[in-house]
């Protein structure tokens, strides 16, 4: 609280063209004890001095040559325009009209002419203490702002744990080893980038591509790790795992749950209508299904699983330039093929504890 002699150590600023005024004020300050005074009878040199010395309370004749005090009002109102303004006008005019008008220009309190030496200490006083609290609960407001911005940074970084840790579940399922989900999302970020999309956006597809596989959780372990291929009946079962992945994502409220859903159910979707669970054809798939389908497929194919070994990077881009149009976005394909440099070294960056293969980074598809 403002206590004690504190606002003796107030900065105070006189600005009137009268040398009269000006000693007498700085006289009656001094007297008083207040220790910063800073003063000027040119007006044209208050802003100036103003933005210099941030003075916690500037008393202001309205009545001088070059700028009036409503001038400089005006002034000193554009340069502080974040807290606030005090501002003690001076003026021998009583009257209703120059007073309302002063208010409404910024003035919070008034000094008649002549000056009564205990009038100008009181009110002076009172206008220091009003500016005190305001400073105060500026202050408490920045800090609350600041506690509210961390808490949300930590909700966020939780939530994107959380989304990475059970994306890891469900890999770990069948790749104990690997590092899939990190590749496959840091890859599905850079494509988005590429084709334009913006910051927020590409975050959001980095944070919730993830959760692609989640449904994997509730495949039969006999099928999931299968060390060769599927039968008719055990692929049906394994295609669930697209909707049961939706359906754990399907109460989130958040966008990037929201987001994670529509990744999970349709990121085995494909271009020519053939994937499943719900064969959408084309733009109707979900362009961050299309982007994370590619991604998924590319970190896949080069990756050691239980039913295959990690394949090159060439059958691996040979692969998906024949697939172009049937699984994939073919304008997609064009951009992953001029980041595949930059693919490579996540792929390079993140290996399993266990790789079959290594391979130089490659300047094109047919490197």
């Amino acid at each position: 609280m403002f206590s004690g002699d504190e606002y003796l150590n107030s900065k105070i600023l006189i600005v009137d063209d009268s040398d009269n005024n000006v000693n007498l004020l700085e006289s009656i300050l001094l007297d008083a004890g207040y220790k910063h005074i800073q003063s000027t009878m040119d007006s044209r040199e208050a802003a100036k001095i103003f933005k210099e010395s941030k003075p916690d309370l500037v008393l202001l004749d309205l009545n001088m040559p070059h700028l009036n005090g409503f001038q400089v009002m005006e002034q000193l109102n554009e340069i502080e325009q974040e807290s606030y303004l005090s501002v003690m006008v001076l003026t021998a005019q009583n009257d209703h009209e120059t007073k309302i008008k002063a208010l409404d220009a910024g003035a919070q309190d008034f000094l008649i002419k002549p000056f009564d030496f205990i009038e100008v200490n009181l009110r002076i006083k009172k206008m220091l203490k009003i500016k005190f609290l305001s400073n105060q609960a500026k202050q408490q407001n920045e800090n609350l702002e600041k506690i509210v911005h961390e808490r949300t940074l930590e909700l966020q970084e939780t939530r994107r744990e959380t989304i990475y840790r059970l994306g890891r579940a469900a890999e770990f399922r069948d790749n104990e080893t690997g590092l899939h989900v990190v590749r496959m999302s840091r890859i599905s970020a850079r494509l988005a980038q590429e084709i334009g999309l913006d910051k927020k956006e590409c975050e959001l597809i980095l944070n919730a591509s993830p959760m692609h596989d989640l449904g994997k959780i509730g495949i039969p372990d006999s099928i999931l790790l299968k060390p060769g291929k599927l039968d008719a009946e055990e692929w049906e079962i394994m295609k669930t795992h697209s909707s049961i992945g939706a359906q754990i994502l399907s109460r989130g409220r958040h966008e990037l749950t929201k987001l994670a859903k529509v990744i999970a159910l349709c990121h085995h979707e494909k271009w020519d209508g053939s994937g499943y669970p719900n064969g959408l054809k084309g733009d109707r798939i979900p362009l961050p299904a299309r982007i994370v389908s590619i991604a998924d497929c590319f970190d896949a194919l080069t990756s050691t699983r239980p039913y295959k070994p990690a394949w090159s990077f060439k059958d691996t881009a040979d692969e998906m330039d024949r697939i172009t149009g049937l699984n994939f976005d073919p304008d997609l394909m064009e951009a992953f093929k001029k980041i595949l440099p930059e693919i490579w070294k996540i792929k390079e960056a993140l290996p399993d504890e266990e790789r079959r293969i290594s391979n130089p980074a490659p300047q094109n598809l047919e490197s």
